[in-house]
Parts: structure tokens; C-alpha cells; sequence
């Protein structure tokens, strides 16, 4: 789009966020669910054009953020007690838990390997065999199909020495949990993850919860479009869920996708950082991919942590806190220094406000 043409047409957006916040009566706080959305709206400065009637906050959707230490001290554990390799995202590397981060247990001479797609877990499974490969499994929807692909190409390929520790998470069961504060008035839903999952199995946030919910892009003419149309559907309270991201999401979502996740996971409870333990939230390995379980196969005895006292991460990743009111942000708290995984994470709503925004409020 021209410069010119994008500039006015937020420039419009703004002027019809205005109208609808105006029209309320009370202020409208918006969560923005994705890790990658806050991320975005920070880089480009979007919260500069919202009225002092709207308020956006961060939820739950950085994977990494979500994530509890326990996940890193197994992985360290396993390493250090079967000799295995471990394989991760980068974003995980520098997460602390109980016994350091996955940075310090390479630099003491364990074994590490950063990737960019799982499936670039099977040729070092290959490499390295017969040496245990361990895959950490963080992610929402969008990252489990690709696993699911992985585990069973693995299986397809007979390789024995290959293993995941799963902390995959699904959207709906915290977002439920979250429809029912009463001072969310909507949400912007992730797009990434609706890429997989589709539009119409939100329709529980109007139908039970009476809130609007608004599948939206990463441009920022994208999520000012979102943003009016959570503040349309709020000042005339006619929540509904509509998609603002047609050229990416259908309302049926990747059946494809959707399916080898089925063959390959079963739901399973698990625990998010900020809001416990929640049933069906996560997914395991189902009957048929059991041998390629972590825990199953490696079983570790991870030390009870517990978090720093001062660490508000769980506080940010569920909208109570922005960022700049823990008592750690920015002090002891650093991308060079992090305490917590708000601040480590590439769509981290700490690191987001560090490098963007750390004045606002």
C-alpha cells in the first residue's frame, strides 16, 4: 500500500475507534491474546492513536511466557542424567529455571541445538544416533502440526533415538477463563493460531460470555481495523466474532492441520504460568506416539520452584500488570539479564515494552 494511502487510512481507523470509545460509557479494555500482536503494536506505536476511553493488555499467548520453570529444569536434567541432546527454539535457550538456563548447560559442555522447525530434529536425531534427541515441544496451535508431522515422519522412518518433551498449550480453555473478568470488555484473537483452528469455535465468547472477539492480522492497519471493530461491537453491545483476517484464516480453519494434530496428540492437563493447572489446556502424545514421550522415557527428579517473589510475569501475561510496574522491570530485570520469560521471549510483552514502550502505563 502507498505510505500516503496507509497513513490516511489509520488516520480514519483512529478517528472510528474514537467515535465508538466516545459512545461508551465505560472505559473498553481489549486483551490482545497473541504474544506476536504485542509485539506488533508496540514496534509501531499504535497505543499513541487510542483515546484514554481504550485500553489494551496482554494475555497469554507467547508459549514461551506461559511456560513454567519446572519445563527447563527437566529438559536440563535429562540432558545432564541420559546424555541427550537437546533441541529448542531459540526463545528458550535463555529461560531460567530452578537450575540455570539452557544457555549455561551448554556453556558446562552439555548439548544443545538451536532450530528453527522441528523437523530439523530428525536429521540430528540421524547424526546423532543412537544418542537420545530431545525436542522441547512449546507452542500454541500453530507450532503442534508441524511437531505432529515430525513424530510421525519418525515413526515412519523407524528412528528410535528421537523424543519429545511436550508443554504444548491450546487456546480456548484459558481464553474461557479469562472471557469471565469482568473488566475484559474483548478480545484480539491470534491470528497464527486461527490460521489452524478457524473462526467458528469461538463463538462461546458471545454465546456464553457476551464478549466480541476479533481475529485479526499483524500489520498495523490490520489490528486498528480489529481494534474498531471490538470497539463498534462493545459501544452497541453486539458481541459477535468476526474475522478481520480473510486472506489467512477460513472459518473452518486447517482441516488438514487440525487432523494430524488428532492423530498424533490427546488433550491433557496442564499448567500455565498465571493461571495453574487447567483441564484439557494442553497435549500429550497419544497411545500410538508413546514411545516417543520424554517424560515417559527419561524420567528426571525436577526440583519444587518457585518463582522470584518480585517477578510480576504472571501478573502481565493475564492484562493485571503492564510491565513497567513490577519492581524488576528494567532494573534487575533486562533482555541481557532477564529474571523472568516475559522478558526473554521474542514476543514477550516485558521485552515488547523494554525495547518500545517501558513509559507507558
Amino acid at each position: 500500500m502507498n505510505p500516503l494511502v496507509e497513513k490516511q487510512t489509520a488516520h480514519t481507523l483512529a478517528l472510528e475507534i474514537q467515535k465508538w470509545c466516545d459512545k461508551g460509557e465505560l472505559v473498553f479494555t481489549f486483551m490482545e491474546v497473541c504474544g506476536t500482536h504485542t509485539m506488533a503494536i508496540h514496534q509501531a506505536g499504535l497505543k499513541s492513536l487510542f483515546p484514554a476511553s481504550l485500553r489494551l493488555v496482554s494475555g497469554p499467548g507467547c508459549p514461551v511466557c506461559v511456560t513454567e520453570k519446572a519445563f527447563i529444569d527437566e529438559a536440563i536434567l535429562m540432558g545432564k542424567e541420559y546424555s541427550a541432546a537437546i533441541v529448542t527454539f531459540g526463545d528458550l535457550v535463555r529461560v531460567p529455571g530452578a537450575l540455570g538456563t539452557l544457555a549455561q548447560f551448554r556453556a558446562e559442555g552439555g548439548q544443545v541445538r538451536v532450530v528453527y522447525s522441528p523437523m530439523d530434529s530428525l536429521n540430528i536425531a540421524v547424526e546423532l544416533a543412537p544418542q537420545p534427541v530431545i525436542f522441547l515441544g512449546v507452542g500454541f496451535e500453530t507450532t503442534v502440526p508441524t511437531v505432529a508431522l515430525t513424530f510421525r515422519t519418525a515413526r515412519e522412518r523407524g528412528l528410535e533415538n528421537l523424543f519429545c518433551l511436550c508443554a504444548f498449550k491450546t487456546i480456548h480453555q484459558p481464553l474461557r477463563i479469562l472471557a469471565q473478568r469482568n473488566e475484559l470488555t474483548g478480545f484480539l484473537l491470534p491470528g497464527h493460531v486461527s490460521a489452524i483452528i478457524g473462526v467458528d469455535c469461538y463463538r462461546y465468547l458471545p454465546d456464553q460470555f457476551a464478549k466480541p472477539g476479533v481475529i485479526a492480522g499483524f500489520e498495523p492497519l490490520d489490528i486498528l481495523l480489529a481494534v474498531r471493530d471490538l470497539a463498534r461491537m462493545a459501544a452497541n453491545n453486539a458481541p459477535d466474532v468476526v474475522n478481520d483476517y480473510k486472506r489467512v484464516v477460513r472459518s473452518a480453519g486447517n482441516l488438514n492441520a487440525v487432523e494430524i494434530i488428532a492423530q498424533v496428540f490427546s488433550p491433557c492437563d496442564v499448567t500455565w504460568r498465571g493461571l495453574g493447572v487447567i483441564p484439557a489446556s494442553g497435549l500429550a502424545f497419544s497411545e500410538d506416539y508413546a514411545p516417543y514421550d520424554a517424560r515417559a522415557r527419561f524420567p528426571v527428579d525436577a526440583p519444587v520452584s518457585s518463582e522470584d517473589p518480585l517477578c510480576k510475569c504472571a501478573d502481565i501475561i493475564t492484562g493485571r500488570m503492564t510491565p513497567n510496574r513490577c519492581p524488576l522491570f528494567g532494573r534487575k530485570c533486562t533482555p541481557e539479564n532477564p529474571v523472568g520469560p516475559c522478558m526473554v521471549s521474542s514476543e514477550g510483552t516485558c521485552a515488547a515494552f523494554y525495547k518500545y514502550g517501558a513509559g507507558e502505563t
